[in-house]
């Protein structure tokens, strides 16, 4: 008898086991989903905290889509790191508007395509759009969209209630974290409340022997007979460009890259290049009131040795120029000083 009643009980103790092995589980995991999910470490989803956020994910793919419906702004720089050094505040006084900077490092087109369409569906009049070129956007070959950095699809589209089903896991459990802290001024946000941030290391440490060594042209291979080259790229520039309200302004500027870095026009890369400015310079002058300036050419700036930290940076100053430069062609003046070629005048269609 009593054998019998402890075998019977056995499968009964075993279940009150689990049951409260679950529950212990599953408090401590709801508490960090709502703790996830009020503090809003991005502030993507549709019910949360009503709190000032900051962007604290060193990844600007998760921390920018935020930015980029935030209606503070009506203008818009995008681009990769060689386009984010541009001032909002230098920008602000210069065209009068209030711009954010959402350049990625390393950004894709696309993944520059998409930011700007977030921009664009947010804003229904942006008053100036920009966009750095470099050598992104004049890959020949199949589109490429993604990098190894991860990409939120789901921050870049309508449906923002999708974002409860990706927020539990370690990497956002974390960046709440960040975010708590940052929120309580006990952490630094990552970039500023307009996306620009300096990721250079300072000026004083700058080491123009060292600079001078890594600005080396690449090796080059020799130009073909008649290359034919193609940039899909290309029809998402287009596309973004067209759905622009006419009177936005926009204004399109190839990055100034150091000479050494300029492909040679006896070469297959100089021919690709080639054949890419003359297809963006007809995207631009299909859409009027668009500018196009061309500063990655032998110039003042390119030339001079100490104006970089590496073939892709320019310094601070440098930056500063450039914006001045990128007034001065969305004008339709070209350059005293030989910075830039302006391709086409925002009066040119």
């Amino acid at each position: 008898m009593s054998s019998s009643t402890s075998s019977s009980e056995a499968p009964a103790t075993w279940a009150r086991f689990l049951r409260l092995l679950l529950l212990f589980a599953a408090v401590p995991a709801a508490i960090a989903y709502a703790f996830i999910a009020l503090v809003d470490p991005w502030g993507m989803l549709p019910l949360s905290l009503p709190l000032q956020r900051e962007t604290v994910t060193t990844n600007q793919r998760f921390s920018y889509p935020m930015l980029a419906r935030d209606q503070r702004f009506d203008s818009v720089v995008v681009g990769t790191s060689t386009s984010r050094l541009l001032r909002p505040a230098q920008l602000n006084e210069a065209f009068g508007s209030h711009f954010a900077n959402l350049s990625m490092n390393s950004g894709t087109a696309w993944e520059q395509s998409q930011v700007l369409a977030l921009f664009m569906r947010s804003h229904a009049a942006p008053r100036v759009v920009m966009v750095g070129l470099d050598k992104e956007w004049c890959e020949s070959g199949p589109l490429r969209r993604l990098t190894p950095r991860p990409f939120p699809e789901w921050m870049y589209g309508d449906n923002l209630w999708r974002g409860y089903a990706e927020i539990m896991n370690p990497f956002a459990a974390e960046e709440a974290g960040k975010q708590a802290l940052a929120m309580l001024r006990l952490a630094k946000p990552r970039y500023g409340r307009d996306g620009f941030a300096d990721f250079l290391p300072r000026d004083s440490r700058y080491d123009p022997a060292r600079a001078a060594r890594l600005l080396v042209p690449p090796p080059a291979t020799p130009a073909v007979e008649a290359p034919s080259f193609d940039f899909p790229q290309h029809a998402l520039l287009a596309e973004r460009l067209a759905a622009l309200p006419a009177a936005t302004r926009a204004v399109l500027f190839f990055v100034p890259y150091h000479v050494s870095l300029q492909p040679p026009p006896g070469t297959l890369d100089g021919q690709r290049m080639a054949a890419c400015r003359a297809a963006i310079t007809a995207i631009a002058r299909a859409r009027p009131g668009t500018a196009l300036a061309d500063f990655m050419i032998p110039s003042p700036i390119t030339r001079e040795d100490t104006h970089y930290w590496d073939p892709l940076h320019y310094r601070v100053g440098i930056a500063d120029r450039l914006a001045r430069g990128l007034a001065e062609a969305a004008a339709g003046r070209t350059s005293p000083e030989g910075d830039f070629v302006l391709l086409v005048p925002p009066g040119a269609h």
